[in-house]
């Protein structure tokens, strides 16, 4: 199949806001595809490479375009083996190769593909083809169950392998997908509630746990065997052996668990969430160790427990790991589901997450079933433009623009991001600097007072409410929003919603 193929369903796709037409032409594409073609050419219209970040910014990106190819020629094929020709360039005069590759591959795209080629580069395909619709999209293209093909690729945590076993493969096949010991899955997501009260009142019988201000680790031992994830699924296991030797030392053979990890001080109380994240980027272990907490047990021993309520996987949790289980109580009473709130603040946390006993694991989906709790409203956004600073902030990069996400299109298409608010509030001398060097790494564009990034740095965000505001295309804007820390370990999907906001005018 032809690169500009997908270039014009990309097209197609952006054209609509209708939902089951953007399935009808995935589905179509999809099934015109070769075996081999579908895992790269979902993770080009995604604006996801299967091969990962290959080293390539927009500015090398535009030193690489030149004139370009009158007519289509370039294959999936052609551009995935250059895609890992970039991805596997390193060492010495890697850079001059990756450069070389680049303008190769770019001279043969016509103009339509050189620029599909660049957004997916960049992680800037606005077509509207979120997860989800592709997801649709396989299921109606393979003919396979769409809860069946959702399940698969949560627990794979790779829609494009997913896909290729779907439209390949048996129905057998697509539902032997299952979780795999040393294989990421997505992590179960938590909705939001303003007290702990409230969110007993919802849910009934509830494990009522402390919130900690740390980064969401997921661990798996086969054997001697420890491997460690972020959220975001990258593997970190060689920059944490303190929480490798505690996963060794369990009494089990193989294990999957869920938690976080945070730094303590001299006092047993957790320090800054920036602390924890430094040991994330470091390749050694630093003088700051890390403790893990975990709240979720997913398999132990051959046996999968995503789909056994909590209360069976809290048990062998107690089993597995006794002296490493987050803080909390199972209870119905709202008034003590208030008290364990209001000790986790006082124990320096953020605050609570209120679980159904009876729930299962939603792989990958905020569920309604798990409920966070906080004092202070947080919300995770994503910088969509960064202003050049003035006075004491001259020659630096300040005030940040702040999108909240749109999974189903109410503003615009499915998957973009509506502005909500600026804030230059909460940042210190480090947090300015790092936002002068990094930002200019992933602009877009702009002008003489506003340089424009991707939308894929997510910012933690701490704001008094919201308010009616016709100055934002979402119909709100932020009260006395300050930043608190940016989140390495979340992923710009990860983003609170525009109508979770908007929810906040009625709250």
């Amino acid at each position: 199949m032809l690169l500009q193929d997908l270039a014009d369903t990309s097209d197609a796709v952006a054209a609509t806001r209708s939902r089951l037409a953007k399935v009808e032409a995935l589905a179509d594409l999809l099934k015109r595809m070769g075996p081999d073609e579908i895992a790269p050419a979902l993770g080009l219209l995604l604006g996801k490479p299967r091969q990962g970040r290959i080293g390539v910014g927009w500015r090398g990106l535009a030193a690489a375009t030149g004139d370009p190819a009158a007519e289509a020629t370039l294959t999936i094929a052609e551009v995935d083996e250059t895609l890992d020709t970039l991805a596997a360039a390193s060492g010495q005069g890697s850079n001059q190769a990756r450069a070389s590759a680049l303008r190769a591959l770019l001279a043969r795209a016509t103009d339509r593909e050189q620029s599909f080629l660049g957004g997916a580069l960049l992680g800037e395909v606005r077509t509207g083809a979120l997860e989800g619709v592709v997801t649709d999209a396989v299921a109606k293209a393979s003919h396979r169950p769409l809860e069946l093909v959702r399940r698969a690729a949560m627990l794979s945590g790779d829609l494009g392998e997913t896909a290729r076993t779907a439209l390949t493969g048996t129905e057998q096949d697509l539902a032997d997908t299952g979780l795999v010991v040393g294989r990421a899955i997505l992590p179960m997501l938590a909705s939001t509630a303003p007290t702990a009260a409230e969110a007993v009142d919802a849910l009934g019988t509830a494990s009522v746990e402390y919130k900690l201000d740390g980064a969401r680790i997921q661990v798996h031992r086969s054997g001697d065997d420890v491997r460690i994830f972020t959220r975001n699924l990258a593997d970190i296991t060689h920059r944490l052996p303190e929480i490798v030797e505690v996963a060794k030392r369990m009494p089990v053979h193989d294990v999957v668990l869920d938690g976080e990890t945070l730094a303590l001080d001299e006092n047993d109380s957790p320090r800054a969430f920036q602390d924890t994240m430094s040991r994330f980027g470091a390749d050694v272990a630093r003088l700051i160790a890390l403790r893990p907490w975990f709240f979720d047990v997913l398999h132990v021993d051959g046996r999968d427990l995503i789909d056994e309520p909590l209360s069976v996987r809290l048990a062998e949790l107690e089993r597995v790991a006794p002296d490493h289980r987050i803080p909390g109580q199972v209870t119905a009473d709202p008034e003590q589901a208030e008290r364990i709130s209001q000790e986790a603040i006082a124990a320096g946390h953020e605050g609570v997450v209120v679980k159904g006993i009876d729930s299962t694991y939603a792989a990958g989906r905020r569920g309604a079933s798990w409920i966070k709790v906080k004092p202070v409203h947080t919300f995770d956004l994503v910088v969509l433009a960064v202003e050049k600073g003035s006075g004491r902030r001259s020659g630096m990069l300040s005030n940040i623009h702040l999108g909240a996400l749109d999974p189903v299109g109410e503003f615009g298409e499915p998957g973009e991001f509506v502005m909500v608010g600026k804030t230059f509030k909460g940042m210190t001398d480090a947090t300015l600097a790092w936002q002068t060097e990094y930002f200019p790494t992933i602009a877009t564009g702009g002008d003489d007072y506003t340089v424009h990034v991707r939308p894929v740095t997510v910012v933690e965000i701490a704001i008094d409410g919201v308010q009616r505001s016709p100055r934002y295309p979402g119909g709100i804007a932020l009260r006395f929003a300050r930043v608190k820390t940016y989140r390495d370990d979340k992923r710009p999907e990860d983003a609170d919603t525009i109508q979770t906001l908007r929810g906040m005018l009625h709250a």
